[in-house]
């Protein structure tokens, strides 16, 4: 018997292979992308599980609060004060590793680059699992002056050394610079690739110096730079840990406090808490940076895996519809077997057994295609997931699960469907499946529906996308080279500038602080305000076509506007609450300075479209350093100007590392995660759309095939070709339409939540709805057409004959 339903369903698959071929083709797309998705989250829940000390690591994080009580904010950074203090005085502490990150230029050879490394403490190998190839991990980062690579920089800078074994590496040097020296530093490990799922990722360590005095002053409390990441001994209290932690912190704090309250007015409170390490990957409050990499958004798992379910349910769709598509061809089969005895749970084993079997046939090759379109998803997806990641013990067990739920799904209905035939009907042609198309016709609804959802999904992001692209930002960033280099002394930027300018293809250069700055001050006699803090020159928003809407910019015909004069932006206005603000007094009292407002700046995105823009302050004073130059080269001038402003640097910073990078190249850069986010929906919606045309296809054939002799009627009474398609079409279109009503507005529900993620964002036409409208009837009325338009030219006399 089973051989015979192995004959059976191997003869059926062969009969029929456009129905075959579409059934596989659909689970196997909708099986490959669960497997690819269930591969992220797996990624995403992976993240620095490979620690041995896990689960005991955590860390240290604050949170801080307004007077009433409520949270102001959540921060994932400290400074040196935490680790030492809280070890010394809480024994539920085992150890602490501060983790600080840093740029320096590392010379070799002649060659000076910069690079990121991580200032580390020197138990730092003793508390995570980040193999050494080489080097002792004890005693590696003991000496103030040495170094441990990575496998890939040792690679790089002692290629020979390092390919015929990594120990040759150790002692050889590198040097670094420091307050502008470049100082030897010997090389005393090399490590491991860190792994992918890990949040802590290095080129380069170096021991931590704190100086020991640093710890006696208090006010240390309030600096806020790194991450402090400790072991706890196993099995202890987390909560009674923390209320420990800010008992020391208010009492070592307790004059600091008091300092900050009444010199500075800050009257928010901060209380203390730890973090499991494994939760620091996903964690929406705590930001990942300072050290820490990858942050990520279980939002993006959520999107992902609905997508996922979404296809794979229209996959399983699809095959019930077919199935039941071609059940009038099997319903004599059907009735043979019953009336030679065979019961109802036999029949329902053997179709199930079918169903399982094409099941086994697409999950192989679901299994082959998402081999082969994993580096495309790693692209989207931004990861670097492997194919090993699928021999994981509990993935194998996933897989296999949802093997069998998506043979049960995809066969059972049809299953007990085919096995309650009647014989008698089936064997003397009066079977009919009246009444047995609402599930059918539900489905497509459901199947159109999830369609327009993802469509509509792909139209939003893409428009947002465009919106933030080309949205004018308030400057002119075109053509502007940006050139850092930290720390630059006035005269040395003003040299720069003016030997750059004294090409013809440089139109402008003007100078900026590195980074981003931020101060408070008080405005209006003791109101504080919190605002981003530039320090520019006077060419600076010329450069920029940034225009002054009240009073002037910085000149050299003023002396003072180096010392007591400053620029401020409209939302700076606003927050103030003045009405009228040139010669308003900005009070910088903890510094004893004060500065009077001489023009207003309009408000313009230099932070891009993803965050509001804050108030803003600019300052043109003596003592503060520069950090940055912006260079305007001229059109289509761009290898001759980036090889003079290259010779130019190092001519007059000789020891320090170049790089330049284009501002609107880099503001592109911002949106990298909607560009991202909008690939991947339109890849989920065009494969959405493809499944469920396929259902549409089969759900189509089974109409035509039940009013086979009514056409064959119609077409004897004079019925045109285009009266039997618009006959077999309007019920398809009508079941189209049906879906809309229950998926435009959950679409717009979803849209206008991701949206008010932005600050800056489109509003929700309603030529979105009415393109979705367009496209997805468009593409059901050619995809019925095609079988309607074949009906409509069989003979009518084949056609009466059927019965």
């Amino acid at each position: 018997m089973f051989n015979n339903y192995i004959t059976i369903a191997l003869r059926n698959l062969w009969k029929n292979k456009i129905f075959s071929f579409i059934n596989i083709s659909g689970l196997t797309i909708g099986l490959a992308c669960a497997m690819l998705i269930i591969l992220y989250t797996k990624d995403e829940l992976s993240y620095d599980r490979f620690h041995k000390n896990n689960p005991n690591i955590y860390r240290v994080v604050n949170r801080w609060y307004n007077p009433d009580g409520s949270l102001k904010q959540g921060d994932g950074n400290t400074g040196d004060m935490q680790g030492p203090k809280f070890k010394d005085k809480i024994p539920e502490f085992l150890s602490y590793v501060r983790i600080q990150s840093d740029q320096k230029d590392i010379r070799h050879n002649n060659e000076i680059k910069n690079y990121g490394q991580l200032m580390v403490d020197s138990n730092f190998f003793s508390v995570f699992t980040f193999p050494l190839l080489s080097g002792n991990p004890a005693t590696c980062l003991n000496d103030p002056h040495s170094i441990v690579l990575s496998e890939d920089m040792a690679m790089k800078f002692f290629p020979q050394d390092a390919a015929h074994n990594s120990k040759d590496v150790i002692g050889k040097t590198l040097e670094v610079k420091n307050e502008g020296k470049f100082e030897v530093y010997s090389i005393s490990g090399v490590t491991k690739i860190c792994p992918q799922n890990s949040s802590i990722k290095f080129d380069f360590l170096l021991p931590k110096k704190v100086d020991p005095k640093e710890y006696q002053l208090s006010d240390n409390w309030f600096n806020f730079f790194q991450n402090t990441m400790v072991i706890l001994t196993p099995g202890v209290d987390v909560k009674a840990v923390e209320t420990k932690m800010n008992q020391v912190y208010e009492s070592e704090c307790k004059e600091s406090i008091e300092k900050m309250l009444n010199e500075y007015g800050v009257k928010e409170t901060a209380k203390y808490f730890l973090q499991p390490m494994t939760e620091m990957h996903l964690s929406k409050e705590f930001i990942a940076g300072n050290g820490l990499t990858d942050g990520s958004n279980p939002f993006y798992s959520y999107i992902l895996t609905g997508i996922a379910v979404f296809i794979l349910i229209i996959a399983c769709i699809n095959f019930i519809n077919l199935a039941v598509a071609r059940s009038l061809k099997r319903a004599k089969e059907i009735g043979v077997r019953k009336a030679i005895g065979s019961g109802r749970g036999q029949l329902i084993s053997q179709f199930l057994g079918e169903s399982f079997m094409l099941c086994f046939i697409a999950f192989v090759l679901a299994i082959v295609l998402a081999a082969l379109i994993l580096p495309t998803f790693n692209h989207l997806a931004n990861k670097s997931l492997s194919f090993t990641y699928l021999m994981d013990y509990k993935l194998i067990g996933i897989y296999i699960t949802m093997f069998f739920i998506t043979g049960i799904i995809a066969g059972f209905y049809p299953a007990v469907m085919m096995s309650g035939f009647s014989p008698v009907d089936t064997l003397y042609g009066r079977f009919k499946l009246a009444g047995k198309f609402l599930v059918q016709k539900s489905l497509v609804v459901l199947q159109f529906g999830l369609a327009s959802f993802l469509i509509i999904a792909t139209l939003v992001v893409y428009s947002q996308f465009k919106y933030l692209v080309n949205k004018d930002l308030g400057y002119d960033d075109k053509n502007v080279v940006m050139v850092n280099s930290w720390g630059m002394e006035t005269k040395q930027a003003i040299l720069f500038k003016n030997e750059l300018l004294k090409n013809p293809n440089i139109e402008t250069v003007s100078l900026k602080n590195g980074g981003n700055w931020g101060t408070v001050a008080k405005v209006n006699g003791e109101t504080q305000l919190s605002f981003n803090y530039e320090t520019v020159d006077e060419d600076y928003l010329p450069m920029f076509k940034i225009p002054i809407l009240q009073g002037r910019n910085f000149s050299k015909d003023f002396p003072s506007d180096s010392s007591h004069s400053v620029l401020v932006n409209e939302t700076f206005v606003k927050k103030s609450g003045w009405k009228d603000p040139l010669n308003q007094i900005v009070d910088f009292w903890f510094r004893n300075e004060k500065y009077s407002v001489v023009g207003v700046v309009k408000d313009y995105n230099i932070d891009g479209l993803n965050e509001e823009i804050k108030p803003q302050l600019f300052t043109m004073k003596a003592s503060n350093k520069f950090g940055m130059a912006n260079i305007k080269i001229k059109p289509n001038s761009e290898a001759a100007s980036l090889a003079h402003i290259a010779a130019t640097y190092k001519s007059i910073f000789p020891i320090n590392a170049y790089s330049y990078k284009f501002m609107d190249q880099e503001n592109v850069k911002r949106y990298e995660s909607e560009a991202k986010w909008k690939q991947i929906i339109l890849f989920s919606s065009i494969l959405t759309i493809f499944i469920s045309c396929i259902g549409l296809f089969g759900l189509a054939n089974l109409s035509t095939e039940r009013r086979t002799k009514e056409i064959g009627v119609r077409k004897v009474l004079g019925a045109s070709v285009s009266n039997i398609v618009s006959l077999l079409s309007t019920d398809f279109l009508i079941l189209v339409c049906i879906s809309f009503v229950f998926s435009f507005p959950v679409a717009y529900y979803a849209a206008n939540k991701w949206l008010a993620n932005y600050p800056y964002r489109i509003d929700i036409s309603i030529w979105i709805f009415v393109i979705t409208a367009l496209v997805t009837a468009c593409i059901a009325l050619v995809t019925v057409g095609w079988d309607a338009i074949k009906a409509s030219m069989m003979n009518p006399v084949s056609c009466l004959r059927t019965e």
